[in-house]
């Protein structure tokens, strides 16, 4: 009988929606230097082109600090639609006054750990070995499961919430430390103790977890969206002291952004 041991050690996810974070900075010397009529006919141009991106899943955020003035969030089904807003805002007269000082390219991430246990020794226990045609064909009746049951939030909108934290994080992966190293049970059980955690800001917060493991210098994308900025201290503090974030978390640069609507996204830029 094929040992669950044998079995592979990399947990099933599913994937959805492709998502881009744009954070830029505005040339506000440029920027002021034009003209009024000018400005006005540009800020006329880039804001009709957000209200009509936001009819199609994506939001803008004054981002807070020194890290830029602007972030756009965008969700779509796939790399395709990321490639093509890119083009329409490279297109926009508005994009000579902006530097892009950062981006995060990720799909929507939902990591399988219950599941791949119970998948892997059922599996086991009819003997049928890792990476054949019938083990092949068994794991993605699983995930297409999982994609069904799943979809809302393979494929979310983009909350509504005032405040956004977007934060790329890894797992350690040093000599000492290495979360890739751990038994397949073991990352489920840390996992299942983070996860608690989040379940306990269920109504104040939501989170969106996206996978950029060979598409960003980081291995995950995190939002969190709430109306309240406050409680992404709260949930970060508190989460850094499970196991998994105290012992294999790795965190990069947190941006924070209040949500614009059009007639904000005017103001930012009015001078």
């Amino acid at each position: 009988m094929q040992h669950l041991e044998n079995m592979p050690p990399v947990p099933l996810t599913i994937e959805g929606a492709a998502v881009l974070h744009q954070m830029m900075r505005v040339r506000w010397a440029a920027w002021r230097a034009l003209p009024g009529n000018d400005r006005a006919a540009i800020l006329d141009e880039a804001a009709s082109t957000l209200a009509a991106l936001e009819k199609q899943n994506s939001a803008a955020f004054g981002l807070l600090g020194h890290k830029g003035d602007l972030m756009l969030v965008h969700f779509r089904p796939g790399f395709d639609q990321l490639g093509e807003i890119q083009t329409c805002l490279a297109h926009l007269r508005l994009w000579d006054y902006l530097d892009q000082t950062s981006s995060y390219l990720s799909v929507v991430e939902l990591g399988l750990y219950e599941s791949t246990g119970k998948a892997y020794s059922d599996l086991a226990e009819k003997g049928i070995a890792a990476h054949t045609p019938e083990w092949k064909a068994e794991i993605e009746q699983t995930l297409e499961r999982q994609r069904q049951a799943m979809h809302p939030r393979l494929f979310p909108e983009v909350p509504p919430a005032k405040y956004l934290c977007f934060y790329p994080m890894d797992r350690k992966r040093g000599e000492d430390k290495n979360w890739y190293q751990l038994p397949l049970a073991e990352r489920q059980r840390q996992m299942a103790e983070h996860g608690a955690v989040g379940r306990r800001y269920a109504g104040t917060v939501k989170q969106i977890i996206t996978g950029s493991i060979g598409f960003d210098d980081w291995e995950w994308g995190v939002d969190l969206f709430a109306d309240d900025p406050l409680v992404f201290k709260k949930l970060i503090y508190e989460m850094r002291f499970d196991h998994v974030s105290a012992v294999y978390a790795l965190f990069g640069s947190f941006f924070v952004g209040r949500r614009l609507d059009v007639e904000g996204f005017r103001k930012l830029l009015a001078v």
